[in-house]
Order: C-alpha cells, then sequence, then structure tokens
C-alpha cells in the first residue's frame, strides 16, 4: 500500500486522533490543572466549569458541553469529519479521567510553556487526520460554512471571552500565564500543522487532469485553472492544474488526486496573501 493511501485510512487516522487526544490530556491534567491554569477551547471552558463548581471531572464537562454540539453538527457537518470528531471526543474525555499523574514543575513559567508545548503538540497530531477532538473545532468549521465567520477569528474571540471569564475565580498571575500558556500552544500547533491557517497553492500534473479539476471543484468547493503544459521528455502536451486550498484542506485534496490517479504529481507551496472569489465567505470544509 503506497504512503498517501495509508494516511488516508481509518486505522492511521484514528491513531492520530488517539496520540494527539492522549497528548493533549497529559498537558492539561499533568500541568495545566495542577498548577491552577486554564487554557483556550472548550478544553480551557471545561477547566474553568471545574474551578467555579468544583464538580464533576475536567473529562466529563467536556463530555457535557460537546453533547449539544454534536447534535447541531449533525445536520451540517460533513459526517465523516463528525464521526473522527466524536471518536476523538470519546478519546479525550477517557483520557482527562484516566490521567491521575503530576509532572513537578516547580517555576510556573516553565509550567506554562510545558504545558503549551504538550497541549499544541496533542491538538496539532488531531488536526493532521481527518477529524478533530470535538468542541470548538465543529463550532468553528459551522459558523465558517454559515456566516463566513473565519475559524482562527471565532477561537481568538472564544479565547478572550473565556480569559474574561476567569477574572474572579483565578488570581491575575495564573491568568496571565494561562495567556502564555494559550500562545505557546497555538504557536506549536501551527508547526505541527504546518500555519494551519495559511493558504496553500497546489500544482497537479496529471493524465487524468479534467475528472481530478472536476472532483475538486465538487468535493472541496475550490476552483481551479488548467495551465497549458508540454512534458519535456515525451514531449505530449498536458493540462497542468493551478489551484489554491486552505491548509486544513490538503489531506482532502490529496485524497482527491491519489483516489483518482496514484501516479499523479502534485506540488504544494505557501501562500502569503490570498484575495479574490473563494476566500471571503465561502464554505471551507
Amino acid at each position: 500500500m503506497k504512503l498517501q493511501n495509508i494516511t488516508y485510512s481509518v486505522p492511521w487516522n484514528l491513531f492520530l486522533i488517539t496520540l494527539g487526544s492522549v497528548i493533549l490530556a497529559i498537558g492539561l491534567k499533568s500541568i495545566i490543572i495542577p498548577h491552577g491554569m486554564i487554557t483556550g477551547g472548550f478544553s480551557g471552558l471545561s477547566i474553568l466549569l471545574l474551578y467555579y463548581s468544583d464538580t464533576f471531572t475536567p473529562g466529563l464537562w467536556y463530555l457535557l458541553l460537546n453533547i449539544p454540539v454534536f447534535i447541531i453538527g449533525w445536520k451540517f457537518i460533513s459526517k465523516r469529519f463528525l464521526y473522527y470528531s466524536l471518536y476523538g471526543m470519546i478519546v479525550l474525555t477517557i483520557s482527562l479521567d484516566l490521567t491521575n499523574f503530576k509532572i513537578e514543575i516547580a517555576d510556573p513559567w516553565l509550567a506554562a510553556l510545558a504545558g503549551g508545548i504538550l497541549s499544541g503538540a496533542g491538538v496539532g497530531i488531531v488536526f493532521r487526520s481527518l477529524g478533530s477532538s470535538g468542541g470548538n473545532d465543529i463550532i468553528s468549521i459551522l459558523l465558517n460554512q454559515k456566516f463566513g465567520i473565519r475559524i482562527g477569528t471565532y477561537n481568538f474571540i472564544f479565547s478572550v471571552i473565556l480569559f474574561l471569564f476567569s477574572f474572579g475565580t483565578m488570581d491575575t498571575d495564573l491568568i496571565l500565564y494561562s495567556m502564555a500558556t494559550s500562545y505557546i500552544a497555538s504557536l506549536v500547533m501551527e508547526y505541527f500543522m504546518t500555519l494551519f491557517n495559511q493558504r496553500k497553492m497546489v500544482i497537479i500534473i496529471s493524465e487524468k487532469s479534467r475528472p481530478i479539476a472536476d472532483a475538486i471543484n465538487r468535493k472541496l468547493n475550490r476552483g481551479a485553472t488548467f495551465l497549458k503544459g508540454e512534458g519535456a521528455y515525451t514531449g505530449r502536451n498536458k493540462d497542468i492544474i493551478l489551484t489554491v486550498v486552505h491548509t486544513f484542506q490538503i489531506k482532502r485534496i490529496e485524497e482527491v488526486v491519489f483516489g483518482i490517479d496514484p501516479d499523479a504529481f502534485l506540488i504544494t507551496e505557501n501562500t502569503l496573501n490570498v484575495l479574490g472569489k473563494g476566500f471571503s465567505q465561502r464554505k471551507v470544509y
């Protein structure tokens, strides 16, 4: 089995989701919570509710928060993405409740650094799959589809509101440490995702360019342009596909391309700025 086929397989995606969720749970339960800090997203909200109420467990709070999200997402989100995310939510819930050890770190700045690295790495690994760990990931995609709200914008606003609500419950120093943890986590996550929110320019050379372009348009809701080319060795004319996608669509476009033509040649490049039709109010997932 070729490598690209393995990366789209169910076992591989379940492995990534499991590994990332366990790493995230260790970062939260063994570092962030013992030091009285929180992080962004639904995991941070579940920790804050734990501090407020001192009832249930972080895993149970995370599960309860996700129930309405999955009910709403069932109607609007891709079923495959939702199934993977449901699995990720369950694994993270169980991992949070089963992680019962503490990593001894005396310096709070070092704790913020270590907690941010572990949680960011966990989220980044999960995002390398075809799913998520539920929570904010589903809401952000839903809001982007329905209202064109950027995923990064929503996550930032959610985190700001979450930290504002933490005042009065947490010491100011702990809130600042928590903000540092979230910032570090976002940097590490972007590292794992290769700049998650950045656009990617994709060039595809294939003998089946027309079916691939049609699939890109139909399945990813992305446009494509044919560039006229000529094989240097064969001398045959070729239709080279040029398209621009969101970073978290890279796995899907690879799946589309190699699912149609396993011998295709695909090049992905970072883009600094993309403006115009398809990158303002369009559905991205």
